[in-house]
């Protein structure tokens, strides 16, 4: 058994080492504005997740995580006020630590996801004050559209090691009622206000 063993470890090494060699030594991306190229730019959906708090009966924090966004950015460096971004959020695969939440959600009491699958964000004006910016938009939750303004921070910026193009990326954050888009059950057992925090990363297409 050792053996064999030992046989799976030499040989899982021989074909990872080789990858591992390519990878760069220091991180590819960095905060510095600088390495921001413009153009369109496509949602990596891999690594990107929208992050949401709610109180818990008084007892606790719970959270949970969407996931599988698409959508776009488009930029200039040379006038960042003028970006634009649109994201379109998948509603049915949210996780939570309990599989019986996760389906109760779906439900129409929460987000009836088979009639509204995704929620949407359409941005309508970008104020920018160094790497930080205020991104205002149109947010859809279930078929209700609010205004909402997310507080935005650049990651960093650079070349991907693995998809060879440029990529970028941003942290937000803001805070809704789930009433004023229709998930109001539980309330205020469950708090109505829920905090989101947002981290999205891009590639650039074009």
């Amino acid at each position: 058994m050792r053996l064999a063993f030992t046989a799976l470890a030499l040989a899982t090494a021989a074909v990872t080492l080789p990858a591992i060699a390519q990878m760069p030594t220091t991180p590819p991306g960095a905060p510095d504005p600088a390495r921001v190229k413009g153009g369109t730019y496509a949602v990596d959906g891999a690594h990107t997740e929208v992050l949401f708090e709610v109180d818990h009966l008084g007892f606790s924090t719970y959270w949970g995580i969407f996931h599988g966004a698409t959508g776009s950015l488009t930029l200039d460096p040379a006038k960042p006020s003028a970006a634009t971004v649109s994201i379109s959020i998948p509603i049915a695969p949210v996780l939570t630590t309990s599989t019986e939440l996760n389906a109760h959600l779906a439900k129409p009491e929460f987000f009836d996801t088979a009639k509204f699958p995704v929620a949407t964000f359409k941005s309508t004006g970008v104020t920018v004050s160094g790497t930080t910016a205020k991104i205002a938009g149109n947010l859809t939750i279930k078929g209700v559209t609010k205004p909402v303004v997310l507080d935005a921070s650049f990651t960093g910026a650079g070349l991907g090691p693995m998809n060879k193009a440029e990529n970028i990326g941003f942290e937000a954050s803001t805070t809704i009622k789930r009433s004023d888009f229709g998930v109001s059950y539980g309330v205020p057992l469950v708090s109505d206000k829920v905090p989101l925090k947002i981290t999205v990363a891009f590639e650039k297409k074009s």
